[in-house]
């Protein structure tokens, strides 16, 4: 079973460098050659790298040690420097240090140096001069850096699906992709964040991450509470997925967009619309036009189970992300793509 992990506590340490060499240089009618140690190899570093088939922090390992340098030979032979070890992490890590971010990875192939490793030693021919022509001092190779990092992902897509539990937020994202999150009757199906990818003609593609069901108080850690919040901040535009069949629709909107200001000033204010699913039932069809006046923002009214009037929500979701993308263009930044 493979497990969705977003958070990982790693020590790095870097390979240490290589001892230097100590030898002299003798043949035959060439007895006194001088010294002829040669410098130790570098330590490898250890390095973080962003993969776009990573999916989560799971395959990350506790610790991890770089490559040591070889020793210096005689007849001035270097070693070899240790190699580097790369550390495949999904798109969208944080990496912190002490509480500090010092590093986010939110494009694919985004490297970070976790750990450098260790200088190689001098062998005795570096320490030659013309005051002492016979060296034997040489010198060990230096350890590596070792740092303890946490590691913290933060799903990376275009559209975050927010909504209370059964609200029809995984059905809606496998209508629309070929993302197959749980489905059933009861609340917090979806216990992990699901990333559907929404094809067009043109060969645009378009990201909707399904975040786990929200509840009152998921500011203050209730319910899923803040580890599935965070998914959220890195969603260039939202998608509130209401359920029309229950009485006044429009609270859980407030609701939502007051737990999503409380968790982070302006998250809330992000281009969105609202998503009125269940059009299906006949309720639902008394409390559409009550929600329509009592909020400003667009209502798409559809039916995740039947299909109805689906392509109205592919089609404004497409408008968002084409707005998302002129917008990064006109600011000289690339926009994410999948």
């Amino acid at each position: 079973t493979r497990y969705f992990v977003d958070h990982r506590k790693v020590r790095v340490v870097g390979g240490q460098g290589g001892g230097g060499g100590h030898s002299f240089y003798s043949e035959p009618r060439k007895i006194f050659g001088g010294p002829d140690g040669g410098n130790g190899g570098d330590g490898g570093h250890v390095i973080l790298k962003a993969d776009q088939q990573m999916k989560s922090l799971s395959s990350v390992l506790p610790f991890y040690q770089g490559f040591h340098g070889e020793k210096g030979g005689s007849k001035n032979c270097y070693g070899a420097n240790g190699a580097c070890m790369y550390v495949k992490v999904p798109v969208g890590t944080l990496v912190k240090e002490d509480g500090k971010v010092v590093a986010d990875l939110t494009h694919h192939g985004e490297e970070y140096v976790a750990a450098y490793g260790g200088a190689g030693g001098k062998g005795n021919r570096f320490f030659l001069s013309n005051e002492n022509r016979a060296p034997t001092l040489f010198t060990p190779g230096e350890p590596g850096q070792e740092r303890v990092l946490h590691l913290e992902l933060k799903t990376t897509a275009h559209a975050g699906l927010v909504g209370f539990p059964n609200a029809g937020k995984s059905s809606l994202l496998r209508a629309i992709s070929r993302a197959k999150p749980a489905v059933a009757a009861y609340p917090f199906t979806t216990l992990n964040p699901h990333v559907g990818v929404v094809h067009y003609q043109d060969y645009e593609q378009v990201a909707v991450a399904d975040i786990p069901g929200l509840i009152k108080g998921a500011h203050q850690n209730r319910g899923l509470g803040m580890a599935f919040l965070r998914h959220i901040e890195r969603c260039r535009f939202l998608l509130y997925v209401v359920d029309l069949s229950v009485s006044q629709p429009w609270i859980q909107l407030q609701d939502l967009k007051y737990e999503l200001e409380q968790y982070k000033k302006g998250l809330s204010e992000r281009p969105c619309v609202v998503i009125g699913n269940k059009i299906d039932l006949a309720q639902s069809r008394i409390n559409l036009p009550l929600l329509k006046e009592q909020i400003g923002d667009r209502v798409i009214a559809l039916s995740a189970l039947t299909g109805d009037n689906l392509e109205e929500l592919l089609l404004h979701l497409r408008e968002l992300y084409d707005t998302y993308v002129k917008t990064e263009q006109s600011r000289g930044q690339s926009p994410l793509r999948w």
